[in-house]
């Protein structure tokens, strides 16, 4: 039981810091794909990535059980949240998103311990809490400052609620199916759902230079193909709250990327705030005496 605990753990890491690298991706994507544009391709490359995984691995279909929680989980996850949060980040500066995405984690509380009988551990309640300060923290110290869009804030909701529900339906899922059969067949969803932007898409490929594709292509590959398969992996492994309340160590990992990639030097407003994500973080997984 430790080993597994600790392979879920290690897994949750490979998430977070390819999730957390993908806001660095985004940032240059965006300058030459538009939002939907921008998903459908994310979504080819990791499609494509999978697929090849999952014939060498030689596993077919999943099983006719795991199917509606692979299909909603598609369509919100892998499809709306891409396009709602693309969009978002054009309309709202990027500390206003952090902020509003990061209720993604406490819907996600409150859904699994509604839904799938998980509780409202008291740990995992005062973790979150601290986390999501520090994510507020830390969205200050990013914000523009100025009137935040009203279609911003709404689409940044709309991709943090998605996030939630799918991640509710996908925990089911994974009782019948492999992390990687449910990624695989989510992501194809998500691509289905995102086919028309393909003009889009064409176009603008043709257009793009080639530090922007590559950033597509490495959003399919990597913060898709593979974070989103080591997330599947963790959460058939630990409860759907503590997997969302992990997510809360994206901003921190965020800020040192940016720093080091980017060379935007965090103000210290941000690094506390960073420190409170992890702290958070931290209490949250931590078990009980």
């Amino acid at each position: 039981m430790e080993q597994t605990d600790r392979r879920a753990l290690i897994a949750a890491g490979v998430t977070v810091v390819l999730w957390a690298s993908a806001f660095v991706a985004i940032r240059h994507a965006v300058l030459s794909y538009s939002p939907g544009a921008l998903a459908l391709g994310r979504m080819l490359a990791g499609s494509l990535t999978l697929l090849v995984i999952l014939l060498a691995r030689r596993e077919g279909l999943p099983p006719r059980a795991a199917w509606p929680g692979i299909a909603v989980s598609g369509v919100l996850w892998f499809g709306i949240y891409m396009i709602a949060l693309n969009w978002g980040e054009q309309e709202v500066d990027a500390g206003t998103a952090a902020m509003v995405v990061n209720i993604g984690p406490i819907i996600i509380a409150l859904l699994s311990g509604l839904f799938l009988a998980e509780g409202f551990p008291r740990r995992l309640l005062i973790g979150m809490a601290v986390s999501f300060t520090g994510a507020v923290v830390v969205g200050f110290s990013m914000s523009e400052g100025g009137g935040a869009s009203v279609l911003g804030v709404a689409l940044c909701v709309v991709a943090a609620v998605t996030w939630a529900i799918a991640t509710i339906v996908q925990k089911p899922a994974l009782r019948h199916a492999s992390a990687l059969q449910v990624t695989t067949f989510g992501c194809l969803i998500g691509a289905v759902v995102c086919l028309p932007f393909a003009g889009q898409l064409i176009s603008q490929a043709a257009e793009a230079p080639l530090s922007a594709t590559l950033n597509l292509v490495y959003l399919g590959v990597f913060p898709t193909a593979l974070a989103f398969t080591t997330w599947a992996y963790a959460l058939a492994r630990t409860t759907a709250g503590k997997m969302g309340a992990t997510t809360y160590v994206v901003p921190a990992i965020v800020i040192v990327m940016a720093w080091a990639l980017l060379g935007e030097t965090p103000t210290w407003l941000a690094l506390a705030g960073g420190a409170l994500c992890l702290a958070g973080v931290a209490v949250s997984r931590r078990r009980a005496a």
